[in-house]
């Protein structure tokens, strides 16, 4: 396996483009937009200069890691000799769906396809395909060149031989690779998002402000980030994506997601990305400031 395809260039994209790269492995990151692959190159780029600077790398490191590298806005020319193709597109299962589609028409029979997917069904996304024995999960975590975990999720049909080539790959990629089966947010999400929710509940409910929730759990469970804090990293919208998935898929009213997170959403305030959540971003500063929204 040398050649790896990963479809859409954002933050878990050019992530995981990144560590292929940077471990020796020709990519194609292929992206609709060009814009985006540009920036998606740029923050590569930038995360590497952390890692000179940290004396982990060397600059030749640097331009051998970005020479692996070739950006495509077709998918059908990008794919076509992957061995492997990681899809790291916006958590939509018809979205999700179609590229599966796509990807089965245009690439050699041998190549796995694998999906970066949050919670949505591995065994739904395989249907898309000719192929479902070769259709696996590859869920890293954000960010990808800093989290050792991997996911890697059996769907229904997926074969013992794929499974064993990812677990292998994913341990070539200074990885640690857990494999998990094909049920509703798989082990991460399923146990993390309901403590979001009942985060954003707590908030919702007047238990406690913003900072005094994260801070609990920050110095009574050890967590490095606050739950409220975390979901704004993520983007409420995925937050409360994978909270319907769960909804759905086990039809138990313990994961129907927080009319407060739902009416974010609706909002347009997603997190961070869009400059506020429960906190509030502004370029250029670290200072956690609790939204306004929510200040007392």
């Amino acid at each position: 396996m040398k050649n790896i395809s990963v479809i859409g260039s954002g933050t878990m994209g050019n992530g995981i483009a990144h560590v292929f790269a940077q471990t020796g492995y020709t990519v194609n990151l292929i992206d609709i937009s060009q814009d985006a692959l540009d920036r998606a190159i740029a923050t590569i780029s930038k995360n590497l200069d952390r890692l000179i600077k940290k004396e982990k790398i060397t600059e030749a490191d640097k331009t051998a890691t970005l020479g692996n590298i070739t950006t495509f806005t077709k998918l059908a020319d990008g794919v076509k000799e992957a061995d492997l193709v990681v899809e790291a597109a916006t958590e939509n299962m018809a979205l999700k769906l179609d590229i599966f589609k796509q990807i089965d028409e245009h690439t050699k029979p041998s190549c796995i396809l694998a999906s970066n997917t949050s919670s949505i069904s591995i065994t739904k996304i395989g249907s898309a395909t000719n192929r479902k024995d070769k259709v696996i999960g590859m869920h890293f975590m954000n960010p990808v060149p800093v989290m050792k975990l991997v996911e890697v999720i059996r769907g229904y049909s997926t074969s013992d031989e794929t499974t064993d080539t990812i677990m292998e790959l994913s341990k070539k990629l200074s990885k640690v690779p857990v494999e998990v089966n094909d049920y509703p947010g798989f082990v991460a999400n399923r146990i993390l998002m309901p403590m979001i929710n009942e985060a954003i509940y707590t908030l919702y409910e007047g238990v406690a402000g913003v900072e005094e929730i994260d801070t609990v759990m920050k110095l009574g469970m050890a967590h490095p980030m606050g739950p409220l804090q975390l979901a704004d990293f993520i983007g409420l919208d995925v937050c409360l994506s994978i909270m319907r998935v769960l909804h759905d898929g086990f039809g138990n009213p313990k994961y129907a997601p927080c009319p407060l997170l739902v009416n974010m959403v609706e909002a347009g305030v997603l997190g961070a990305k869009s400059g506020e959540g429960f906190y509030k971003y502004e370029a250029g500063s670290k200072d956690l400031v609790v939204s306004k929204q929510f200040q007392k």
